[in-house]
Parts: structure tokens; sequence; C-alpha cells
């Protein structure tokens, strides 16, 4: 079997094509999510924390020097702070989506209880019990 032919196979597989799918949706999931942590939880946490904006938050190692034309260097927490934010936001959107899927497919999942057996078979039954007793 050729490389191509094995390729060929691989990627009509219905796994390989559900996985693309998913990385897409999820790709702009997280556009979805970062533009939801961006304009609206971060602006709402900075209120609450006196007009902070974490993604302007950073610890100066070293000053810019425009004379000797080096730039600062930082670290920028603040968006590390975003990030995790991001990060969390996206979780709980996965597990309340997945946890919504998985009550959908409940009930299609339970299965019925079987019916109880008519009264002759349970008295049949008895009678076979009392039989053994005897025994």
């Amino acid at each position: 079997m050729s490389i191509i032919s094995e390729f060929k196979t691989f990627i009509s597989r219905g796994n390989v094509i559900d996985m693309a799918v998913g990385v897409v949706i999820g790709g702009a999931f997280g556009k979805i999510v970062d533009s939801f942590v961006t304009n609206i939880i971060m602006p709402v946490a900075g209120m609450l924390t006196g007009g902070i904006d974490f993604s302007q938050m950073k610890l100066v190692l070293k000053a810019a020097d425009e004379m000797a034309k080096t730039p600062e260097v930082a670290i920028g927490y603040g968006m590390f702070v975003n990030s995790i934010i991001s990060f969390i936001t996206i979780a709980a959107g996965v597990f309340m989506m997945i946890k919504v899927i998985n009550n959908l497919k409940k009930p299609a999942e339970v299965a019925e209880e079987p019916a109880a057996p008519p009264a002759t078979e349970v008295l049949l039954g008895e009678i076979r019990d009392l039989l053994a007793q005897k025994k």
C-alpha cells in the first residue's frame, strides 16, 4: 500500500474529520472567550480593583534607554492573569457544554426497566420454589 493511499484512508476516517471540525470550532470558541474575557470580564475586574488594567501590569526589570536605544525589559504578568482568567472561562464553558450534552444523551441511554412478569409466571415460580423446598 502506497503512502498516498494510506494517507487517503487516514483522512477519510470519520474520527479525523470530527477532530478537524472540533479544532476549528475550538479555535472560534477560543476567540469568543478571549473577547468575552478582554471586553467584559477584565473591565469589571478592573473596576472592582480600583480601575486597574491587568493587561498593562508588568514588572520592569530594566527601563528603556532612549539614548542607547535599548528597549524596556519587563515581565508582563498582567497578560498572564488575563490568560489564566481566559483558561478558567474556557474550561467552565466546555464543562457546561459537556454537562448539557450528557444530560441530553441520558434519556436515550437509560434502558427501560424490564416489565414485571405476568402474574401467572410469578405464581408458577412460587409453586416451583415450594416444590423445591419439599424435596
